[in-house]
Formats: C-alpha cells, sequence, structure tokens
C-alpha cells in the first residue's frame, strides 16, 4: 500500500461518523442502551477492583531489589478480579457464562494496559478509556465503533438471560 493510500484508509478510519450512520450500525448489530449501561458497569466493576486490589510491582521503586510480581501472579490476580467481578453480578441476578474467549479478550487487554504498562498515565487514563468507549453521545469514529462493538459482543456472548 503507498503512502496516498495508506493516507486514506487512515482518514476514512478516523473521520467522524455521522449520527444516522451509528444509529444504523448499532440498529444492525442489535446494540441496545440497556445493555451498554449494563456492559459499562461490568468494565468498570472490573477495572475498580483491579486497581485497587492491586499491590504493584516493586513497591514504587523503593525497593532496592525492585522485585516484582511475575506474570503468573498477575494473572493470578486478574483471575481472582474476574471471578469477584462475576460473582458481584450474580449477587443482582446478573449472570454471565464462562466462556474462554471473553476472559482471554480482557485478560490480555488488563495484561497489556495495566498490568505489564510501565507509564503510569495509561494505566491512570483506563477510566476515561472506558467512560469514552461507552458514552454513546461523542463523535465515534469508525475505529472507535468497531472496537466498542468487539467488546459488546464479547460481553453479550457471556450474558445468560433467563
Amino acid at each position: 500500500m503507498d503512502d496516498n493510500n495508506l493516507n486514506k484508509f487512515f482518514n476514512w478510519l478516523t473521520e467522524p461518523m455521522k449520527q444516522d450512520e451509528v444509529d444504523a450500525w448499532y440498529r444492525a448489530n442489535n446494540i441496545t442502551p440497556e445493555l451498554n449501561i449494563l456492559f459499562k458497569d461490568f468494565c468498570f466493576s472490573l477495572y475498580y477492583l483491579v486497581r485497587d486490589t492491586y499491590l504493584g510491582d516493586n513497591d514504587n521503586g523503593y525497593s532496592e531489589t525492585k522485585i516484582g510480581l511475575t506474570e503468573e501472579q498477575k494473572m493470578e490476580h486478574f483471575k481472582w478480579c474476574w471471578d469477584k467481578t462475576i460473582e458481584n453480578f450474580k449477587k443482582e441476578n446478573i449472570n454471565f457464562k464462562i466462556q474462554i474467549d471473553t476472559f482471554n479478550y480482557f485478560s490480555a487487554f488488563f495484561s497489556e494496559v495495566f498490568y505489564n504498562q510501565k507509564d503510569d498515565s495509561i494505566k491512570e487514563g483506563l477510566e476515561d478509556f472506558f467512560k469514552q468507549l461507552f458514552d454513546r453521545k461523542r463523535i465515534i469514529s469508525k475505529s472507535d465503533i468497531e472496537m466498542y462493538t468487539d467488546l459488546y459482543k464479547t460481553l453479550e456472548r457471556s450474558l445468560m438471560l433467563i
């Protein structure tokens, strides 16, 4: 792909969508405001639990040994947070099936942008990321809506409606 085509593709991908295009996308993908709220609550619950219970890697640099947690320990922490979030929603009669692809989706995401992230501003930006991702009134680009739809569909497959 030459530079001109690459620029055209990038511009197309980042160009704001018109509201009627966004609405048509939501209808075509059966994206509802009610599930948007539920999935937003799920993501925030998981994020806050991860953030608030994670002890960190190396005592903020004060440790002489700078020994951090292993990847296995980080994933054990995430699995505990995941299971606790599922359990908390179950207490509210909202049941999620344990789907390996859903768990893998979130564990890979948190591994990349939280557990193994050296830049604290990215970790701290996760709250704003989720706020923007689930804000249906903001300006949305094609890449935004595809990322949102991927997350929405991943959680929708795991939701048990009774």
